[in-house]
Formats: structure tokens, sequence, C-alpha cells
């Protein structure tokens, strides 16, 4: 399918970030509309992460037994019904219920686009299609920012015609577009063969190869640290330098753009670089998160509004930048017929990170402050480019 494929595939991905990442953005709306702690507030980022992560191996089995196209299609309507389920959540119990089938209904989504993306790449060109498949992530999160705060701060239900249900409002926007976009899909790709055979993954043989063990190291430190960032940007702004939840919004929107480009410029540069499969893609990851652990520290020293939006925005180039190339490491290392649980395995990684952190983080700034929470997540960055330099890039 060439490009056009690989749009098409981004569009997918696009809409299912737009979905889950809102998650993320509501999180100084839920603080405030259910009365809890910046704590408590993390609980809603644990709650989707571990419905996601509960699956990821599921997912990934059926993506290699039965091809990538089921996935993509009733995985997407799936999330939709998710999101109308958070929308109308009336408690935040309930809410953290309706989170957690979000995450179980997201899990489809990294097996099944991985696939995608190798299906549908030009020869040759498979990190740059990767890494646009990815800036669909980025996207559809930067889209969730701005439509949740224009949601949450204006009459915007109202004036679209519907029942006004201030920030849930925009989980029911990512509702009616997934149904959409999962009947698009359903019509134009057709993916590709697959097995037909559904197994339990064979996870040890993936351990035993230690490039693949040092990307899940890797793994576990960026996932901590890029799903804290995306939780917390808001709140550090509204607390910090005292803007409005909007300007929050806008910061973490320019987070996701500054990120699309990085993953842009990343996979382009990877393709580039001469060598084995993976040499090129480990290269820049390993570049990615030390540079990650940089744009930590600008956020610490950064004082006032515009600085620290710039430093956010630096920031975003390579923390929000590093998943495509994680992605073109791993699926450059095994066959295709293990892409799906090759994919289930790192992103469990990155998950489990976002399990772990993002609760701790918000009782660290809350307690301690921000600046301590975001200097630990330039240790861990800094860890995790040491992971892949060891591992794989050095080789």
């Amino acid at each position: 399918m060439g490009w056009r494929g690989v749009s098409l595939v981004s569009g997918w991905q696009f809409t299912a970030s737009l979905c889950f990442y809102t998650v993320f953005a509501a999180t100084a709306f839920v603080r405030e509309g259910f009365s809890v702690s910046l704590g408590v507030t993390g609980l809603t980022v644990t709650a989707v992460m571990l419905g996601y992560t509960a699956l990821l191996f599921g997912t990934g089995a059926a993506t290699d037994a039965f091809g990538e196209r089921p996935l993509l299609v009733y995985g997407l309507l799936a999330l939709a019904a998710g999101m109308a389920f958070v929308a109308v959540a009336p408690t935040f119990p309930a809410l953290l219920v309706a989170l957690l089938f979000v995450g179980f209904a997201y899990a489809t989504a990294m097996p099944a686009t991985n696939r995608a993306a190798i299906n549908v790449a030009p020869p040759g060109r498979e990190a740059l299609a990767m890494n646009v498949k990815q800036v669909g992530v980025t996207a559809g999160s930067a889209v969730a920012a701005l439509l949740i705060a224009w949601m949450a701060t204006t009459d915007a239900a109202a004036v679209v015609g519907i029942v006004r249900f201030d920030w849930q409002a925009a989980f029911l926007a990512g509702a009616v577009l997934a149904v959409i976009v999962a009947v698009v899909t359903a019509v134009r790709y057709e993916g590709m063969p697959a097995s037909g055979s559904l197994s339990v993954p064979d996870v040890r043989s993936l351990l035993d190869d230690r490039a693949y063990r040092g990307l899940l190291v890797s793994g576990f430190f960026l996932g901590a640290a890029v799903f804290t960032t995306t939780s917390y940007v808001v709140p550090h702004v509204t607390d910090t330098v005292a803007a409005t939840a909007s300007v929050g919004g806008a910061v973490l929107a320019t987070v996701q753009v500054t990120g699309s480009l990085g993953r842009l410029a990343g996979g382009e540069l990877a393709d580039r670089i001469p060598g084995r499969p993976t040499r090129g893609p480990a290269l820049v990851l390993a570049a990615q998160a030390a540079l990650a652990g940089a744009g930590f520290l600008a956020v610490v020293v950064a004082s006032g509004q515009t600085t620290t939006w710039l430093a956010f925005g630096f920031l975003g180039v390579s923390m929000l930048g590093f998943p495509g190339v994680y992605y073109a490491t791993m699926t450059a290392l095994v066959d295709d017929d293990e892409v799906g649980a090759a994919t289930a395995g790192g992103q469990s990684a990155l998950n489990v990170g976002g399990l772990v952190a993002p609760p701790l983080f918000g009782t660290v700034a809350e307690s301690v402050g921000y600046d301590v929470g975001w200097t630990g997540l330039a240790a861990l960055t800094t860890a995790a480019a040491v992971a892949v330099w060891v591992a794989i890039a050095r080789d």
C-alpha cells in the first residue's frame, strides 16, 4: 500500500491515541471535579495503564495468530464504548472502572499497528514508516489536550448542540470519532496473512536475546518518564506558574507537537545510518533518551510561564520522540511472526513504568515539590540511554 497505507494506519493510531490520552489531559479537571488529591489523581493513570498492560500479551498473541485487521476494527469499537463509559461515570470509583476498560481496549493498538506499519511500509523505509505511524500518538495526544481544555473551560458542549458534560464531553467526542474510523478501517484495510493458530507467546526465547532485554530495561525507565510527563504537565503549569488549565493544555499540546517532530526526525535519521537494521534506530534511541534527561533539567530551572513553555517544548522532542525508534529497534530484532509478542513485551515494559511512576510522582510533587520529581525522571532517562547503549548501540 505504500505511503497511502501508512497514512491509513497513522489515522487509526491518531484516533486511538486521542481517546487514550484524553485521560492524561483530563487529570487537572478530574482532580477538581471529584475533589481528590494530586496523588489520588495519579490513580486515573494507574487504572488506564493497568488495563492496557493486562491485555497486551493477549492482544499480541491474537495479532500474530489472526492478523492485525480484526484487532484494529474491534479494538477501536471497544475503545469507543470505554470513552462513553468514562463520560457518564458518576463517582471516582466508577471512573476508575471505566478507565480500566479504556486500557483494555487500547491494548490492541501497538501490536496491531506495528504489524500494520511493517505491512504497508515502502521497502527500506520501515523505520520512517514506524515513526510516521507513531506521530499519530503525539498528534492525537495534542488534539486531546486542546479538545478537553476547550470543552472544560467554555460552553462548547452547548454550542455543538449536545448535553453539557463539561470536560466529559471530550470523551464523548472521542467515542464518536472512534466509531467512524473503525468503519473506515474495516472498509479500506486488508491486512497481512497470519498463522491462524493462537498460542502462548514464546517469551522465554525473546528474553534469551541480550539486546531485547536491554530494550525492556530502557522501556521501563522511559515509560515511567513519558507517562508521568503527559500526566503532570497541566498540573505543573497550574500549580507552579499559576497559569490557567487552558494554558496548561496548550503547553501539553506543544509537547506533543514537538514530540511529533522528534519522531519524524528520529525515523529519518535512523534509516540513514548504515549498518544492520537495529543499528540506526538503537543509536537514535540512546541519543533521545540522553537528551530527555537534559530536557527534564531544563524544566527544573525554568521559571515563569514563557520559559516553562519553552522547556517543555524542548523536552517533547526527545521524551515523546523516542517510541518510533524504540519499536523500530524491537521489530528489527525479531521475525515477522513474532512482532506481536515482541511488541507486547516492549509495551508492557513501558506500561509497568507508567503504572508505578505517576502516583509516586504526584505524592513527591505534593509533599516535596515538582523539581525533585522532574530531577528523578532525568536520572531515569539517563539510565535508559545507558541501557540501550550497552545492550545494542555500542555493538
